[in-house]
């Protein structure tokens, strides 16, 4: 096996065995060298990934030592020395085929990031215990974590290769699902590949020439920056160049919504949180880059941040953004019918207000992005474009003479490449968007810039947002050279948006009866220091303070403010998760004011076709809320220790903002279709879906559709993969354009007939109303294209230990039920943490967690049962019926672990995480095993 080297003036020598072969190699001799470094860096082997080296805590980085599993990113090279290392390259082909079937067939696979090492430690298991039980897998997997599936279909996937490896039989796939058709389990899309850790992530992909990047983060939240030195780290052997603000050529401020985010802090302005970016460092290695940026130095006038949302919008208050006048961000508000009477009427009422926490989305692929420059003249490129041989004539460059507005970090000017047009692989959730904050920054055309995804390992909103995209796009551009730039965890945890921490602030009454008959609601949103989409999910949460309730009278006011707090953004549940947690623990209360309990007077409160909701939409379509409740009836009536509670989630942005589908189809052969859509695979199974909703419209076999990508190659623009929109939008508009293309088959052309066609197809809601407008139009407004509906339980057994999670959601039409269960566990797993473990404090605006570990997020053996109830009442406007389910999924969990606490103990927890519960230190308590 061939190895590279890294240059160093000491080396020190390994020689062990990967993957069966004898390998000798000098490595350097540096500090923080690990396994996975060798393995991933020095030997090209990338199935291991690199998720928080060196922490050894998310499990993604598993290899086989001598047979037993072990964490590569924490073992120094040393300890490889004359061992045997396996990873899975190294497998035979019988045991490759059958983990990656086992994973396809259980549906154990999603982003796919985490799961080459679950699988690696489901082979040394097997190995060693041929028949293990379900809960000594889950006990194995504990060093593991995985954000997308909830962990129970990655146990029943090591179980059943546990028995393929004892040579019992796969079953074969029913003719339905060979089909692909909507309903069916048509296999992951490229999921074979990625439980083998075939499929590339971003930081597992090179590119000739390709330098790499990092980042100086700010040291203080809040802090005039006065000068940036980056003389001790251009003096290193090997940097090719400093970046900061002053290298710039276009606007240095991104955003979503608002453009209040700057991709550098220049010299004179204020740092607004701990994530803000000072410097980009270029270097021939990833490891060289990180140590240089450590080297830039920073002069800082420190201040004192504003980290109280309360605080910042008094009169005086340091701004955040001094240009805007204010802190406050956004004011939302909605009145509906005559409140003061409806508390007049009310013979019950609670004022009382509840607090939710910031949550990091823990996505287990760090962000990273390659840029590609295209230069006009290749065979004169600049200095810094020039190979790494070449490169030592340009490695210092000079400091800048332009004074402090400029920087120090300015190179000659002939260091500046003639770049023409830049290629990007991003792992965002738009790739338009990417596209055209790319261009905006660098200052040029759009259609100079050509952005690819890349499906991430994970994101859940924590990818709307760019992140290192248009840094790295600007070191390719300055240098000429193709730029990697991945971040670190502890630098992924600073730099993107959290699930942003809310105060919610009630009143609401009722009848004798237990019937609402008023809700007044005061929302306060800490929105951190950028404006992301924090605007809209304040909007989202005061539309949706009812939850799927019948309240005739409503006065609600959402504000979204600027602190120095680390910024808040989208997140899954977009701020409906914050509503529900305070109205659906408001509604247990007053069921025990009235004597009756949590069903009953949810089925006298809850929605009925034809009534309205909050925003006064009146949901005039087929939906099941109804159905859902009365799934569990028994499941909660019988049950000693149980809450209950609803949830609904809107579908689509909305609003009065167009939702807008695009996808093609392209004949590419006779026996390939290339389908493109403009929404991010990030592991929910899009892609797979995709597939199924074309061959439902062609009726040719999936296997024909063996391409589906996302980039900017063709007009595409879709917008952001978020709001639960992209099944919706993407199956809409795939149908239309397969129409387009079955017409051409029905007159009687062939695929072959038709290379190089392509078949657009498009579908768009145009028709929403902004919130709190409308109010009087006949018919009343539509806030939003449509809604998932869900009902949830929780149980406790007797020592207030969380036992049973039940599941009943209104899914509209089950696509490919594997994935929906999938979806569905995961968003269990995530809500389940967020009711009792999960919080990403902050100090003083500096951000606390450290380590994957400290963000409270729970491993396979700590997951109760889960048991999931879907019901198909079908949307008409939504493809085959089907209504998104990627955010629905989580919102009731949390209220519905508090109502069964309550029921429990009798204590009203109105904070997140409930960590004092009974049930939060059962989870936590040391050795706690799971059935």
């Amino acid at each position: 096996m061939a190895a590279t080297t890294d240059p160093a003036s000491a080396v020190r020598q390994l020689s062990c065995q990967v993957n069966g072969e004898a390998i000798q190699l000098e490595l350097p001799d540096a500090d923080g060298l690990t396994l996975l470094d060798v393995l991933r860096d020095f030997l090209g082997i990338t199935s291991p990934k690199n998720g928080c080296q060196p922490q050894a805590q998310c499990g993604c980085c598993t290899v086989l030592m001598d047979g037993k599993p072990v964490l590569s990113c924490a073992l120094s090279p040393a300890k490889a020395e004359g061992k045997s290392i396996t990873t899975l390259e190294g497998l035979d082909d019988e045991r490759r085929q059958q983990i990656a079937d086992s994973f396809v067939r259980c549906g154990g696979v999603q982003c796919g990031f985490c799961i080459p090492g679950m699988a690696m430690r489901g082979v040394g298991l097997c190995e060693k215990n041929p028949e293990p039980s379900r809960e000594e897998i889950a006990t194995a997997l504990k060093p593991h974590l995985c954000r997308c599936t909830g962990y129970a279909q990655i146990v029943d996937s090591i179980e059943l290769y546990s028995r393929l490896r004892r040579g019992e039989a796969m079953s074969e796939p029913s003719a339905a699902d060979r089909s692909g058709r909507v309903g069916t389990d048509l296999p992951r899309y490229t999921g074979h590949d990625a439980v083998l850790g075939d499929r590339k992530f971003i930081d597992d992909m090179t590119v000739p020439g390709m330098l790499h990047g990092a980042v100086r983060l700010t040291d203080h939240p809040r802090a005039r920056v006065l000068r940036i030195d980056a003389s001790r780290a251009l003096a290193l052997d090997g940097v090719h160049r400093v970046v900061t603000a002053a290298d710039v050529p276009g606007d240095r401020y991104v955003g979503l919504i608002e453009k209040d985010w700057p991709v550098f802090i220049a010299i004179g302005e204020e740092t607004r949180c701990s994530g803000d970016i000072i410097a980009g460092v270029v270097a021939d290695t990833q490891r060289l880059a990180r140590k240089a940026a450590e080297l830039v130095d920073i002069e800082y006038e420190v201040l004192e941040p504003v980290t109280d949302p309360h605080a910042a919008l008094a009169p005086g208050a340091p701004l955040i953004h001094p240009k805007r006048g204010t802190n406050l961000l956004s004011k939302s508000t909605l009145k509906r019918g005559d409140v003061e009477e409806g508390f007049r009427r009310a013979a019950h009422i609670i004022e009382d207000t509840y607090y939710t926490q910031r949550i990091e989305h823990l996505f287990l692929e760090p962000e990273s992005c390659i840029a590609i420059p295209k230069l006009r003249n290749p065979d004169q490129r600049a200095g810094a474009s020039s190979p790494p041989s070449e490169s030592a004539a340009i490695k210092n460059g000079s400091t800048s003479s332009h004074g402090a507005e400029d920087g120090p970090a300015r190179q000659s000017a002939n260091s500046q490449a003639d770049v023409e047009s830049l290629f990007i692989y991003t792992q965002g959730q738009g790739v338009f968007d990417d596209q055209r904050q790319i261009a905006s920054v660098l200052g040029i055309e759009r259609d100079r810039v050509q952005t690819e995804l890349v499906s991430n390992g994970g994101a859940f909103g924590g990818k709307e947002d760019m992140s290192i995209q248009a840094q790295t796009a600007l070191m390719a551009w300055v240098t000429g050279r193709p730029i990697k730039l991945t971040l670190t965890r502890p630098e992924s945890f600073q730099i993107h948006p959290k699930r942003h921490p809310i105060e919610l602030k009630y009143k609401i009454g009722c009848d004798a009866e237990g019937r609402i008959t008023a809700v007044e609601a005061r929302i306060i949103g800490d929105k951190g220091a950028y404006a992301s989409v924090g605007a809209k999910v304040l909007e989202r949460a005061g539309g949706h303070c009812t939850g799927p309730y019948r309240v005739p009278a409503i006065d609600m006011e959402s504000l979204a403010v600027y602190t120095n707090n680390p910024p808040c953004g989208a997140m899954r549940g977009f701020g409906a998760n914050q509503a529900a947690f305070a109205i659906e623990g408001l509604l247990d209360r007053l069921a025990e004011r009235v004597g009756i309990d949590g069903y009953d007077i949810r089925d006298r409160n809850i929605l009925e076709p034809g009534e309205a909701f909050a925003t006064g939409q009146l949901l005039d379509k087929p939906f099941g809320l109804r159905k859902t409740l009365e799934a569990v009836k028994d499941v909660y009536k019988s049950a000693k220790y149980a809450g209950i509670a609803c949830g609904i989630k809107n579908v689509g942005i909305g609003n009065g903002m167009p939702d807008i589908g695009r996808a093609a189809l392209t004949v590419e052969d006779a026996n390939t279709i290339h389908i493109r859509t403009g929404f991010t695979e990030m592991g929910q199974g899009l892609f797979t879906i995709c597939i199924q909703f074309a061959v439902e419209a062609t009726g040719l076999p999936p296997s024909v559709f063996s391409r589906v990508s996302a980039d900017t190659k063709l007009m595409l623009d879709c917008g952001q993969t978020t709001a639960s929109r992209a099944t919706v939008l993407a199956g809409n508009s795939i149908a239309e354009a397969g129409k387009a293309l079955k017409a051409e088959l029905d007159r009687g052309k062939t695929l072959t007939d038709l290379v190089g066609q392509t078949f657009h197809g498009e579908w768009s809601c145009t028709y929403t109303s902004k919130l709190g407008k409308d109010l009087d139009k006949p018919g009343g407004p539509k806030t939003h294209l449509t809604y998932g509906f869900a009902t949830q339980v929780a149980i406790l057994d007797d020592s207030g230990r969380l036992v049973k999670m039940v599941a009943a959601h209104d899914v509209g039409r089950v696509i490919n039920p594997t994935q929906l269960a999938g979806q569905m566990y995961g968003s269990l797993h995530m809500g389940i943490g967020y009711a009792l473990t999960e919080d990403f404090e902050a100090a003083n605006g500096v951000i606390l967690a450290k380590k994957m570990n400290d963000c409270g997020v729970l491993r396979s053996h700590q997951m109760p049962e889960m048991e999931l109830i879907f019901i198909e009442e079908e949307d008409p406007e939504c493809p085959f019926g089907a209504r998104g389910v990627g955010e629905i999924g989580l919102v009731p969990t949390a209220p519905c672990i508090a109502g069964a606490l309550y029921k429990y103990d009798g204590v009203v927890r109105t904070r997140l995480p409930m960590r004092d519960s009974p049930a939060a230190r059962a989870i936590t308590k040391p050795n706690v095993r799971r059935t």
